[in-house]
């Protein structure tokens, strides 16, 4: 199979698809791998590297979609990327669909492949190619929080991890899951009051146990949501539900109770937020105000810190993409339920139930089309 990695162009982007590492793997597989010239530049991957490890380099973008089999990417398809698909080519990456409808429209249309990371399920709900990300995400949500308290950045001015005699800065973490619990990591690490609220009961005794009572727990209902954010320093949005738009946990209105100044993190923000006040931003512009709240919506967090997060991604991306690429994309299907769960759209299909709900697209099942 003919595998191409293409620069990201998405704003302050910096991670790639494929190390040098994978492309050797994929060589040794025997498959011919085609690396964007500057691809992996910003993640610390020059392009010298790319040819020792027997990849070709190419400038031109376009040739490298025209001539491939299978795309691997980071993030999603920007909009000059759309035309550069053609039919039956299989695009492997991130792809945040249920929010994106112009972009979901266009895949459809260019009937691809798409094979999202997000949606790729292990039999017990773990999903192997979001989790190193989220991970990053998790802990990149308190560092850039803290920062964005401090006064001259728009906060409140409070240190989490307070002074003796000073109160500590409480954060509020909606969502225990795999991003809840690692802010929940690096802010009890530094000090801070933390609170997680969830809505699954096993999941909130074993936050309990894990961290043994230095992080409170509550059930996610209205009333403890409102009361918690009222006296938050510090909120982060951690809602997760695989391949569907996140629900609005903190809606326009609740914004009110919060206290002015304070700093609101949604990761969820590539699934819509779980902020109803969430829009995307970028790493040069990354918050804004509404009701002096500030927001920090960053819908790439984990490229600032690009080297640590192509290699955590690359890790879990590269097995899948072997097979993929060894057996194809419809025999890799049918013999992992574990990418049949990330096939997204299927030339010309909606594949994913979430997906097609968000549009008011006709689903139709990946068994039924492949």
């Amino acid at each position: 199979m003919k595998i191409g990695c293409v620069k990201e162009i998405k704003r302050h982007e910096y991670r790639v698809g494929m190390t040098p590492d994978c492309a050797a793997a994929y060589k040794a597989h025997g498959h011919s791998v085609t690396i964007q010239a500057g691809a992996g530049t910003e993640a610390g991957f020059p392009d010298e590297q790319y040819k020792a490890a027997g990849a070709a380099i190419e400038a031109d973008a376009k040739k490298i979609f025209a001539e491939s089999d299978m795309i691997i990417k980071v993030k999603e398809p920007q909009e000059s990327e759309f035309p550069l698909f053609h039919e039956g080519q299989i695009l492997y990456t991130y792809l945040h669909l249920a929010p994106d409808e112009p972009q979901t429209k266009a895949l459809l249309k260019a009937k691809i492949i798409g094979i999202a990371y997000e949606t790729m399920q292990l039999a017990d709900g773990t999903l192997p190619c979001l989790k190193p990300m989220s991970e990053i995400a998790g802990r990149l949500a308190i560092q850039e929080g803290a920062k964005y308290l401090e006064r001259p950045f728009g906060g409140r001015g409070v240190l989490l991890s307070g002074v003796p005699g000073v109160p500590r800065g409480k954060v509020v973490i909606l969502g225990g899951g795999v991003v809840g619990m690692n802010a929940a990591k690096i802010a009890a690490g530094m000090g801070a009051d933390v609170t997680i609220l969830d809505i699954n009961a096993n999941r909130l005794a074993y936050i309990d146990d894990i961290f043994g009572g230095k992080v409170q727990t509550l059930y996610s209902n209205e009333a403890n949501v409102k009361a918690c954010i009222a006296e938050a320093d510090l909120v982060v949005g951690a809602v997760l539900i695989p391949g569907a738009k996140a629900p609005h946990l903190v809606r326009k209105e609740h914004l009110k109770l919060m206290k002015k100044h304070s700093v609101i993190v949604d990761v969820a923000v590539d699934q819509g937020g779980c902020i109803e006040t969430t829009h995307a931003t970028t790493h040069d512009n990354p918050v804004y105000l509404v009701d002096d709240v500030v927001h920090y919506c960053v819908a790439n967090m984990p490229g600032a810190v690009a080297r640590t997060s192509t290699l955590a991604l690359t890790g879990t991306t590269l097995n899948y993409g072997l097979m993929i690429a060894d057996k194809g994309a419809e025999a890799a299907c049918k013999a992992s339920p574990i990418i049949m769960k990330g096939l997204n759209v299927y030339k010309g299909h909606c594949t994913y139930k979430d997906v097609a709900s968000a549009h008011g697209l006709e689903y139709m099942p990946a068994e039924k089309v492949i």
